[in-house]
């Protein structure tokens, strides 16, 4: 008897290791939505009739996903007629492992009405995947939303082929698109103690510059850094390419999309926020360039990011400050010597004013010794972007014992 007695409650305890409550569910994948510009949007005959296939390179591994499909930017209702995932055989690659073909539904049904302005999650579907996979996401339109939701900065190829081919897994007669719609997250139910860490910021978030399909922006190199240390966590990209922090520019200003890009994004714990080249250039390309001008850009920046933090705080989300990299050497912006006075004390504020939970110093990481206004050679693509190199050393100097902390608040 007592022998059986030990047996049923080694099996009670195993069950209730099991249990949901030891488990959560963890953004492992994300991109930053936006109302996509003319040129950018997915073309009408790809809505009609059509599958659109997207590729997104997970930081977790797991055995249950659910997709997060967005209708943030739509003024009408977004239907998806049907909808499927799989393990994509590469990067930049429209086929699926044929034993990996899961339906995605919704509420237990194929189809699916997203209202304007909202994101819906998919029901969970069992399918097992290491960390670093490529899961692909297929979804079936036969009309468009007034207007569109997307990213049209992926940095990856997205496919999409006439018919219902949600689930077959080799597809030919397809159209590359290099950009995403739609997909706002794919999660992963992992253990209660596993984060995920969100990279906010511009274009040199974004990946401008970086190999298409190579998955080597920085927030990609971190994720590689964190697995190497043994410790999962999701890792999460809502650059935005052009993006500021006090005025919308290609998309939404970061302090208006920061609740939905951040803090409501599944397990959050971390993020690393490094915004303002553009806040900073934009107003001298713009000729509001004088003192008292300048002076108050300074000022609101570092109000923005203040509450930023106080909000991420309430949800338990500790912030990394990321210093603004160089680029005088930039064409585009052309910055003067005031500029660039402006930008060392905005990262001085930045590095001092105790606001943040750490800081990743992306400028001394990137700056050029001999010329601290402009990027080291190696580290140079075009005067204001990185070079891959240069996201390397970007992802280097993020402290990992900073991502290791938890903060205070309630999530």
């Amino acid at each position: 008897m007592a022998a059986l007695v030990a047996t049923m409650m080694a099996a009670a305890s195993a069950t209730a290791a099991e249990t949901p409550k030891n488990w959560h569910w963890v953004a492992s994948w994300g991109a930053a939505q936006m109302a996509p510009e003319p040129q950018n949007e997915l073309a009408q005959e790809h809505w009609r009739d059509a599958t659109l296939r997207q590729v997104a390179h997970v930081a977790l591994g797991g055995e249950k996903l659910r997709v997060r499909i967005s209708n943030a930017f739509g003024t009408t209702p977004l239907t998806v007629e049907a909808a499927g995932i799989g393990l994509a055989r590469a990067p930049g690659h429209p086929d699926i492992e044929p034993q990996s073909a899961r339906a995605l539904t919704f509420g237990g049904r194929a189809s699916v009405m997203i209202p304007a302005g909202a994101e819906y999650y998919s029901d969970v579907v069992a399918m097992p995947h290491k960390a670093g996979a490529d899961i692909a996401v297929s979804l079936y339109f036969n009309a468009a939303p007034s207007k569109q939701t997307g990213h049209p900065g992926s940095r990856a190829t997205s496919f999409v082929a006439k018919g219902q081919r949600t689930l077959d897994a080799a597809w030919t007669d397809v159209e590359k698109i290099p950009r995403w719609y739609m997909l706002a997250d794919v999660e992963v139910q992992a253990p209660r103690d596993v984060g995920a860490v969100v990279a906010v910021g511009d274009s040199i978030t974004d990946g401008y510059g970086t190999t298409t399909d190579g998955n080597d922006r920085w927030p990609d190199v971190l994720a590689g850094r964190i697995a190497q240390g043994g410790k999962a966590m999701g890792v999460v990209n809502v650059g935005i390419g052009g993006g500021r922090m006090l005025r919308d520019g290609l998309g939404p200003n970061l302090a208006s999309r920061f609740d939905r890009d951040v803090i409501a994004r599944a397990g959050v714990t971390h993020a690393v926020v490094m915004i303002g080249v553009n806040d900073l250039g934009g107003q001298h390309r713009n000729g509001e360039d004088i003192p008292a001008a300048r002076a108050k850009l300074v000022e609101d920046l570092q109000q923005a990011h203040r509450q930023l933090v106080e909000r991420a705080h309430a949800h338990g989300i500790c912030v990394i400050g990321g210093t603004v990299t160089p680029y005088a050497g930039s064409d585009y912006y052309r910055p003067a010597a005031t500029n660039e006075a402006d930008r060392q004390q905005l990262n001085d504020w930045i590095r001092k004013s105790g606001v943040f939970d750490a800081v990743a110093d992306f400028d001394a990481a990137l700056r050029d010794p001999q010329a601290p206004d402009r990027l080291r050679k190696e580290y140079d693509n075009d005067g204001l972007h990185p070079s891959i190199a240069g996201l390397r050393a970007m992802a280097d100097a993020v402290p990992l014992k900073a991502l290791r902390t938890r903060c205070g608040g309630a999530k």
